[in-house]
């Protein structure tokens, strides 16, 4: 037997092993020498142990060891579990009351000094952690996070088997399609000049599954999206994906609220009521300007258009005779609050992020402002009526195209809850963003695309407006929020092939276009198809909401930097001029030098 089994995790060390000889294995978090005794805190993925090396106590050949010994070395230690002495108690550790008096050492692996300090992530550029991830990964709160993740996959694993669900894998090599213009693709060696990709999503597949009989379907699955990042996106990530025959937008989200609320007791240990609130897609962009609104707070965005539409100050009356909106927000006392500067701060931030300006108003005994000249005294009584503006308010205008309005507003809304700490953090406010657009238009590409994607049901009652008023068809579609975050969406999906050709030409397919890329799939509603429906949720997000984390790189043992690279095994590189012909390929040459300047 190797003489370093181990016996007991560090964690499970506590007064009920005094006495007794144990063997811990683990990593040094931390060596001290006082006294001539040396002090060292050896941890595992349970914990932390306290284990002191005394010198009268042990042969000389082991001490020596013990003297050469630095943070980050594997050891194995066995001894015998004693209390520590009066005065000497550490509460802060599950094993802070006993320590382990060693007899034996064994030195598993030395260690260089790390780059940077384990028990301080706060002080080290992210970059560097990510270039180091093995070394950032021993760090308890990642190991406690991505711990959390499993949790959160075994109770979902467990609640979709009790209901029925089949767990099938679908391919990670398909075909490209337009809707798809962010793939991933990957070049087929055997058949030179043509492309796999990776999938966005199972979408089709486990609609086929569907189609084949399966009725209730589940998969944790990777899935990959070559788009611009944020916090809480990944080039790869996972989801909790699933479908169902037989169901409506009801069914799929009765059930799913009993998934989700029983994920956040099962892992955070508290009660969430049911049924979860719904908003409809209108009413969250009109009071939240935004489709995944954060409720916890209220800042709500009110419209003053018809109020000031013939307004003499031509920014309004213009904007509204073009179709535009006047909205605002009303920061409840900081016009007595903020400087001029932080006002001024508010207008850059919005100009920034899109708005042609940010009008301000100050109420005081006499309204600030720098239009207050333009308006009429009727005109400043609407708007500090449509605000619900008091004394020592700061009243927030925009004036622009009814999308521009609802951004910048709701961006404000956000930054100015944070900034007045407006925002409980220990509350869970789920809501369902319900009765989605089916289709919106996409100026760069000049015709509507879906809103969710191509195989999303139309309500029964708008299914005639398609081709004659494509933007106010509404979808039987459904997103999940949580604090402001999109934790998933679904929908009812088409299951009559007509429909979903009609669907098709209001994307500005033709049909020779349509046939091409999704001929197998409209070929297969020909041979029965039934009702059904599903939800993709980002568990990556789901993980990072219920950590407590501020990006979904925290929750993933292995991200990608907001740039889409991997700088710990220095993703994407370039590869060699044997596999370029191998795949019948020729690299850009104009690419080649951008690259390697």
């Amino acid at each position: 037997m190797k003489p370093w089994k181990r016996t007991h995790n560090c964690g499970d060390v506590n007064a009920d092993l005094v006495g007794q000889t144990i063997t811990i294995n683990g990593w040094i978090n931390r060596r001290r020498d006082l006294g001539g005794l040396i002090f060292v805190d050896v941890r595992d993925r349970w914990g932390l142990v306290q284990v002191v090396f005394n010198p009268e106590t042990l042969a000389a050949d082991v001490f020596s060891d013990a003297e050469r010994l630095r943070s980050e070395f594997v050891i194995s230690v066995t001894g015998t579990v004693a209390q520590r002495p009066d005065g000497q108690v550490n509460r802060d550790m599950a094993s802070g009351a006993v320590e382990v008096h060693v007899a034996a050492l064994h030195i598993l692996s030395d260690a260089k000094t790390p780059p940077f300090h384990l028990d301080r992530p706060s002080d080290v550029d992210e970059s560097l952690r990510l270039k180091y991830r093995y070394l950032d990964l021993r760090r308890q709160e990642l190991q406690k996070s991505l711990a959390v993740r499993h949790q959160a996959v075994q109770f979902v694993r467990q609640f979709l088997d009790e209901q029925g669900f089949l767990d099938i894998e679908t391919p990670m090599l398909t075909k490209s399609t337009p809707e798809g213009a962010r793939d991933y693709v990957v070049p087929s060696r055997v058949h030179k000049g043509k492309f796999l990709a990776l999938p966005q999503s199972p979408q089709m597949f486990k609609q086929l599954l569907m189609i084949g009989g399966f009725e209730r379907y589940y998969q944790i699955v990777r899935c990959f999206r070559d788009e611009d990042l944020r916090a809480d996106r990944q080039p790869e990530f996972t989801q909790i994906d699933l479908e169902m025959s037989f169901v409506d937008s009801e069914d799929v989200m009765d059930l799913m609220e009993q998934m989700m609320l029983g994920l956040f007791e099962e892992i955070l240990g508290i009660t969430l009521n049911r049924p979860i609130p719904r908003l409809q897609y209108e009413e969250a962009m009109n009071r939240f300007g935004s489709d995944r609104p954060d409720t916890r707070f209220d800042l709500e965005l009110r419209d003053v258009t018809a109020e000031l539409k013939n307004s003499g100050f031509k920014v309004f009356a213009g904007t509204a005779a073009q179709g535009g909106v006047i909205k605002g927000i009303n920061a409840k006392g900081c016009g007595s609050q903020f400087t001029r500067r932080e006002i001024d701060e508010l207008v850059e931030r919005a100009t920034a992020w899109g708005a042609k300006g940010l009008v301000w108003m100050v109420l005081g005994e006499q309204v600030k402002s720098p239009i207050a000249k333009f308006l009429t005294e009727t005109e400043i009584g609407a708007i500090v009526q449509g605000l619900a503006g008091e004394t020592g308010d700061l009243l927030l205008l925009v004036a622009d195209q009814q999308e521009t309005a609802w951004d910048v507003l709701g961006r404000l809304r956000l930054f100015l809850g944070q900034k007045l700490n407006l925002i409980p953090q220990d509350r869970y406010n789920f809501l369902w963003v319900v009765d989605w657009p089916l289709l919106q238009w996409d100026e760069e590409a000049g015709r509507f695309a879906a809103a969710h994607h191509p195989f999303t049901a139309p309500m029964d009652a708008d299914t005639d407006l398609l081709e004659t008023k494509p933007a106010a068809v509404r979808a039987k579609a459904y997103d999940l929020v949580l604090n402001g975050v999109e934790l998933g969406g679904g929908s009812i999906r088409i299951n009559q092939a007509a429909l979903q050709e009609r669907m098709f030409r209001a994307l500005g397919f033709s049909p020779e276009q349509a046939r091409e890329q999704f001929g197998f799939f409209i070929d297969a509603f020909d041979y029965g198809t039934p009702p059904h429906g599903g939800i993709a949720f980002g568990l990556d997000r789901i993980v990072m909401m219920l950590t407590g984390r501020a990006s979904i790189r925290d929750v993933i043992a292995f991200p990608k930097t907001a740039s889409a690279m991997d700088l710990m095994v220095s993703a994407p590189s370039e590869i060699a001029k044997a596999q370029w012909d191998e795949l019948g390929l020729q690299p850009n040459a104009d690419a080649t030098k951008r690259v390697n300047p």
